[in-house]
C-alpha cells in the first residue's frame, strides 16, 4: 500500500526515476481503486460522477509516475506519447515498462534498487 501513497505524495514530481515495482503496484491498487469507487458509484447511483472525479485526482500521479518509470530506463517522458498511437503503441509501451531499470546512475538520477538496497 504505500508504494500507491508514495505515489500520491509525489503527486507532480516528474523528475527522478522510479522503480517497476513502484509503478506495477500503484498501477494495481489504481486499477483496485476505480474498481471500487465504480461499484460505489453505480450503487448510489451517481455513476459516473464520482469515478470521473476520482479518475481526474489520481491523472498526474499515474502521469508523473509513468514518466520516472521510463526515466530509470533512461528514456524521456515523452516516449509516453507512444502510447496515444492505436495498438502497436500500447504494446511498445507495455514492453518498456515491464523492462528492468538501468543499474547505474543515468541522466535522470541514481538506481532507485540501489538507494533501497
Amino acid at each position: 500500500m504505500h508504494h500507491y501513497t508514495d505515489v500520491l505524495k509525489k503527486y507532480t514530481v516528474f523528475s527522478g526515476r522510479a522503480r517497476r515495482q513502484e509503478y506495477w503496484m500503484f498501477t494495481l491498487f489504481n486499477v483496485l481503486a476505480l474498481i471500487i469507487v465504480a461499484v460505489v458509484d453505480s450503487a448510489i447511483g451517481t455513476y459516473p460522477l464520482l469515478y470521473a472525479i476520482y479518475a481526474l485526482a489520481v491523472f498526474l500521479p499515474s502521469l508523473a509516475v509513468g514518466v520516472r518509470r521510463l526515466h530509470d530506463l533512461g528514456k524521456s517522458g515523452w516516449w509516453l506519447l507512444i502510447s496515444l498511437v492505436p495498438l502497436v503503441g500500447g504494446i511498445w509501451l507495455l514492453v518498456l515498462m515491464v523492462t528492468a531499470g538501468q543499474p547505474q546512475p543515468n541522466q535522470y538520477g541514481p538506481d532507485p534498487k540501489a538507494l533501497q538496497a
